[in-house]
């Protein structure tokens, strides 16, 4: 069993998840293992970003629905669950998200941007910092506009665990 397998047994125990029924009888959060991914685009981008998500300072996230498109993925839903992993690939959190919307990047709205709790929490740092992020780190060939659609993700901590040394 490798790390994200032991980590998913631990956090469907925590959360409760085998507890929530179904009206078609197994949960299927209870049997299907969520995709483990990390925060940013580097590893100091996901140590940095998870540390806030473990001080409940970060509670929301965004990422360009371009890129959603140009990887042919499925964009999240609520209820969606994600195991967070560390820049190391360690997992250390799991998430399920509670809202999204999709919105140009030039109306993301000051609650959102102190939602993802970086820097000072102002709606003009948010636009600096994701503004480069999404030109630096794209991974489609749009380039980054003011009105580009942006999806917005809000989401809750159902499991955390510390780093193993």
């Amino acid at each position: 069993m490798d790390d994200i397998d032991a980590f998913w047994e631990r956090a469907q125990q925590h959360a409760n998840l085998a507890g929530v029924t179904s009206y078609m009888g197994v949960n299927p959060l209870a049997v299907l293992r969520p995709p483990a991914w990390s925060f940013g685009a580097t590893t100091e981008h996901a140590d940095e970003l998870l540390d806030l998500v473990l001080a409940g300072t970060k509670t929301a996230t965004s990422s360009a629905l371009w890129d959603y498109e140009a990887e042919e993925e499925d964009l999240p839903e609520e209820g969606t669950l994600g195991i967070v992993v560390d820049g190391a690939g360690a997992p250390r959190a799991l998430l399920v998200t509670t809202r999204v919307r999709v919105v140009p990047f030039d109306q993301v709205d000051v609650a959102h941007a102190a939602a993802e709790g970086e820097g000072d929490g102002s709606l003009e740092y948010w636009r600096e910092v994701h503004e480069r992020f999404f030109t630096e780190h794209a991974s489609h060939e749009k380039g980054f506009a003011p009105d580009m659609p942006v999806v917005l993700e809000d989401f809750e901590v159902l499991h955390a665990e510390p780093a193993q040394d």
